[in-house]
């Protein structure tokens, strides 16, 4: 093993059941479940982003959350990916690549003794400390009572295991290329590593 490609998304952008498919076995809030019905468990560790599939009913799924949907802006992910350069440089995690898009993250890590949910856990955690500390919650606007605030990310995330220089080089060229994908600018990130292997 090599290092992980590391995939986390925001509050509401990939929901249980959507029609593509999904990580999940169950939809467990029950609004969700009755909008969009079943979870849509798939096998496959390749993309279905782009897969054809039934829009409207994704659509009235993501309206039934209990939070609108969370897209964050330009500064949103920069303090976003400050918290994430902070974590990195104090628990030893070397990037060699990441993208910080609107509603989901990316990043190729080299090997670290956590693992892949670990890392991804560490990693929101640190994103929203980021954003918290130039006061830039995408969620601030639904505090609870006590005044916590919900999670700007999505449970869980998706990890997969590089083994090899070709896949870690594969991988790495794929997360340099999404933001442009995407219609936005390339992004140089001051703590990124480049792979040299």
């Amino acid at each position: 093993m090599l290092g992980w490609h590391l995939i986390f998304s925001t509050y509401g952008f990939w929901l249980p059941n959507d029609p593509r498919g999904s990580g999940s076995k169950r939809v467990r809030a029950r609004h969700i479940y009755e909008a969009g019905g079943e979870a849509t468990k798939v096998q496959t560790r390749r993309s279905v982003a782009h897969q054809p599939h039934d829009v409207k009913l994704r659509r009235v799924a993501k309206e039934s959350l209990k939070y609108p949907a969370v897209e964050l802006t330009g500064v949103q992910a920069r303090a976003a990916a400050h918290g994430i350069a902070a974590v990195c440089a104090k628990i030893g995690l070397v990037v060699h690549a990441c993208a910080m898009l609107p509603d989901h993250v990316h990043l190729v890590v080299g090997k670290h003794p956590f693992d892949g949910g670990e890392l991804i856990a560490c990693l929101k955690r640190a994103a929203t400390r980021g954003m918290n500390a130039e006061g830039l919650h995408p969620m601030r606007e639904f505090a609870r009572a006590d005044e916590r605030l919900p999670s700007p990310w999505a449970a869980g995330g998706w990890n997969v295991i590089l083994f090899t220089p070709e896949q870690m080089r594969a991988a790495v060229r794929y997360v340099e290329e999404n933001p442009v994908g995407a219609g936005l600018k390339p992004q140089l990130w001051s703590f990124v590593a480049p792979y040299e292997g």
